[in-house]
């Protein structure tokens, strides 16, 4: 009996001790380090947690955070969205009537992307669509503080193209290809009567 009570008592002072210990150290800010420091998981000064915002870890060179795109260097060709297994990215493509530019690795671009969202909400943050696009216009920045109060502000809209524009172009594509179908029309039928 007399064991107990006294194993109670260490007991409860030394969880005393430990409470003290990180009550007079909460006012120390905690040191930042990388976590390739071979010190990372044996720091025991200072607070357990750091002092978000005013302090933030380092964010490591491998990390995989916000989706960001570069509209300029997208040749919306759609493979992102393919290979993304959550189903996270939204592409409208548009055909353009002609080479509508280049991107900066001078790729041609002919389609117009009349919508690019991207659903941060559902991504699982895997990197598959930065390691599929062609020109690279889709990385993962560093930025890993994205709060909102919305659940819908998470989806981010990259393509800057308003819905009338987009149908002006599908006008524009859909008279080309009927043009081309009127010619290939009246070329047969030349044919069929020289014949």
């Amino acid at each position: 009996m007399i064991k107990r009570v006294i194993n109670g008592f260490t007991t409860a002072w030394k969880g005393l001790t430990l409470t003290m210990k990180h009550l007079f150290a909460s006012n120390a800010d905690r040191k930042i380090i990388t976590v390739s420091d071979s010190n990372y998981f044996k720091q025991l000064e200072g607070t357990n947690t750091i002092q978000y915002p005013k302090q933030q870890l380092p964010v490591p060179e491998v990390g995989r955070y916000q989706l960001d795109v570069e509209m300029d260097d997208c040749i919306v060709c759609d493979l992102c969205a393919k290979v993304c297994p959550v189903n996270c990215i939204d592409i409208e493509a548009i055909k353009a009537t002609e080479a509508i530019g280049q991107t900066s690795d001078g790729t041609t671009k002919r389609l117009y992307a009349a919508k690019f969202d991207i659903d941060m909400a559902k991504c699982m943050y895997c990197g598959l669509c930065t390691i599929v696009c062609p020109t690279e216009c889709i990385t993962m920045t560093n930025q890993y503080d994205k709060t909102v109060f919305q659940l819908s502000d998470l989806t981010y809209q990259f393509s800057d193209m308003s819905p009338e524009l987009a149908a002006e172009k599908r006008a524009l594509f859909d008279q080309q290809q009927a043009e081309k179908q009127a010619t290939k029309l009246a070329a047969m039928q030349k044919k069929e009567g020289g014949a």
